[in-house]
């Protein structure tokens, strides 16, 4: 849920005490603790989960290659994603309590995630930010929690009339469409602010400042790194998120990674293989970092290019949109100046081609 009010925080001495304790602990049983999994609380089916000592801090590189298999890489172009090491025992745990119910979601709830898919692309929000919905509610359409988020993604009335929803009777908020477009639009806020999926989550549950304090108190931007400096119920929150993407997903995806992770896997794990263009194909044309829910099919249309020359100087450009990522995009130069002038134009264009308006 979306919550812009203050929740207690555990303390920065606490939680270097913790920490130390852990790295005590470890060092003696680990790998007892690397067979551990998060257990809840007794009787509350709601309960936190209490952070294991396997869920070391590891360094960046072994962090970012742990979550790689390099088997797929070659013939694919991309490889399997799986769970960090910080998150992976959550993961386990939570797949073996939620599978069943999930599974089942999957079938009730598939004309949901069509809204889903089709309005999170509009906005380039990659697909798998569905399952914070999920997460949020269920999908239950009615739902309202103790402190007024309501709907299937827990707007509170604040943001919601902020966006022109209606709220009270007869609530926009329990409308899927609305309510997707609505949390879209947030999560694109939030994204441009952060730059990371993973703290996205964080911030939609806990408010914008809360992370923005706990990135501060940690000197990090990594989640792993700042996680214990936000509330316990938000730390669970955002792995509940990812098991969500294991569970629906059988595998990570953007979404699940720090923004480190993601710029390690794209790199290593291209999600295209650039062309290489020759000298001629390259000439009087320039290139420029481009993010949204751009088309390329609009883009052609409305500076005049033809399509099939557009996709050789792009590669994979509806792809890459599709997945939140920032594009490199190459276009003549006398085109690109009329695409700087009409770029919003063309963004809206592209945004009611995708939806059909």
């Amino acid at each position: 849920m979306h919550i812009h009010f203050n929740q207690p925080e555990i303390t920065a001495r606490k939680m270097l005490k913790g920490a130390r304790a852990t790295a005590i602990l470890g060092a003696f049983f680990g790998v007892v603790f690397s067979l551990m999994s998060f257990t809840l609380e007794p009787n509350s089916s709601q309960a936190a989960y209490a952070p294991s000592s396997s869920d070391s801090i590891m360094s960046d590189k072994e962090s970012f290659r742990s979550v790689l298999s390099e088997h797929e890489a070659l013939s694919t172009g991309k490889s399997d994603i799986r769970p960090n090491p910080n998150v992976a025992a959550f993961v386990e745990d939570y797949r073996q309590r939620e599978q069943g119910s999930f599974e089942r979601m999957k079938a009730w709830g598939r004309k949901y995630f069509d809204i889903y898919d089709r309005v999170l692309s509009a906005y380039g929000v990659p697909k798998e930010m569905k399952y914070l919905s999920v997460i949020e509610s269920d999908l239950r359409p009615r739902l309202s929690s103790f402190v007024g988020a309501v709907g299937p993604w827990q707007l509170m009335d604040d943001e919601a009339k902020r966006f022109g929803l209606h709220t009270g009777r007869n609530d926009d908020r329990c409308d899927y469409y609305k309510s997707t477009e609505v949390a879209a639009q947030l999560m694109k806020e939030l994204y441009n602010r952060f730059g990371d999926w993973l703290l996205v989550v964080a911030a939609y549950n806990a408010g914008a400042g809360r992370v923005h304090k706990a990135i501060t108190q940690a000197g990090s931007s990594n989640f792993w790194d700042l996680q214990y400096y936000l509330p316990e119920e938000t730390r669970n929150h955002v792995k509940k998120f990812i098991g969500a993407n294991y569970i629906f997903e059988g595998s990570g995806s953007v979404a699940t990674m720090t923004a480190d992770e993601a710029k390690y896997y794209f790199a290593n794990f291209p999600v295209y293989n650039a062309m290489n263009l020759a000298p001629a194909d390259t000439l009087n044309t320039v290139t420029t970092e481009l993010s949204g829910r751009f088309t390329a099919a609009t883009i052609a249309s409305a500076l005049q290019i033809d399509a099939g020359q557009f996709n050789r100087w792009n590669p994979a450009f509806d792809q890459t949109m599709l997945k939140g990522m920032s594009y490199t995009l190459r276009l003549p130069a006398d085109k690109a100046a009329v695409f700087s002038q009409r770029k919003d134009e063309i963004l809206m264009q592209s945004v009611r081609s995708i939806l059909g308006a």
